[in-house]
């Protein structure tokens, strides 16, 4: 996949290198200010106006989060 042909959004592993000095920080560090740990990263491309997505939460209530290609209110 070419990510700088469309959006994306990343699922998975986060990078170190987002966090401020984020190379010095352990993993634990990292959890503590929100990064996730994972053993996949996933680049999922979005940018079609066919495109609906939601997001679910603990409970199973979906979110709109894009709706026909643009981001929800």
């Amino acid at each position: 996949f070419d990510e700088n042909a469309s959006c994306h959004i990343a699922l998975g592993q986060c990078y170190s290198k987002c966090f401020i000095d984020g190379d010095k920080l352990s993993t634990d560090e990292i959890a503590a200010r929100g990064g996730n740990s994972s053993l996949i990263h996933i680049d999922w491309m979005i940018g079609s106006d066919k495109i609906d997505i939601d997001g679910l939460d603990a409970q199973g209530n979906a979110t709109p989060v894009m709706r026909g290609g643009e981001w929800a209110d």
